[in-house]
């Protein structure tokens, strides 16, 4: 079993910047969903049996703070692995959105981002996703915490899920959701609303 999240808000995720591999602090916002998360992933846990549990984040400041609070929560704790860290955007990390959208021909859909000058291609993200995991253990002994981005976590439950890779680009990843992945199926458990 996969348990999956996206980081908590940030600065750049208000701002609407373009964020890759370049980097924001959480936001208070950010900070509470990161601890909604971790008290769910705790609740999700103890139902699993509670042991033998990972907890793997991308390397990347707003993950690793996100991970920090999880593992507060859990009592994990992280491990980093750079086969899960966002998708480089090249010469358009940091651009806000309204920039990008005025010189975007056609329109600006999540998967026009693999096009951006020096951006890895969805090709080079699924196989670092790819390398990921396959080097887990195999279901059902598989029981790792996830914390990662919005196209990683995209392309991650996508090749999961056997979804063809334009639809997976387009998924969902709200920052206060888990999904977990598990017996070929992918779930999404909502955290409760914040106080």
């Amino acid at each position: 079993m996969i348990l999956l999240v996206r980081h908590g808000e940030t600065e750049w995720n208000v701002a609407r910047r373009l964020q890759g591999r370049a980097d924001s602090p959480l936001t208070e916002r950010g900070r509470r969903q990161a601890a909604a998360m971790g008290e769910l992933i705790g609740e999700l846990i103890a139902r699993e049996g509670g042991e033998g549990w990972r907890l793997v984040s991308s390397p990347l400041g707003r993950t690793v703070a996100t991970a920090q609070i999880i593992a507060a929560a859990t009592g994990l704790t992280p491990e980093f692995d750079e086969r899960i860290a966002e998708v480089d955007c090249g010469e358009w990390e940091g651009v806000p959105f309204a920039d990008l959208l005025k010189t975007a021909q056609g329109g600006l859909s999540r998967g026009r981002i693999f096009e951006a000058p020096g951006a890895e291609t969805y090709a080079q993200v699924q196989a670092r996703i790819e390398s990921f995991l396959a080097g887990l253990p195999p279901e059902p002994e598989r029981r790792v915490v996830v914390v990662s981005h919005g196209v990683a976590g995209r392309v991650l439950r996508g090749h999961y899920g056997g979804i063809p890779d334009a639809e997976a680009v387009e998924l969902e990843a709200p920052h206060d959701a888990v999904w977990r992945l598990a017996a070929g199926q992918v779930d999404r458990f909502d955290c409760a609303p914040e106080a």
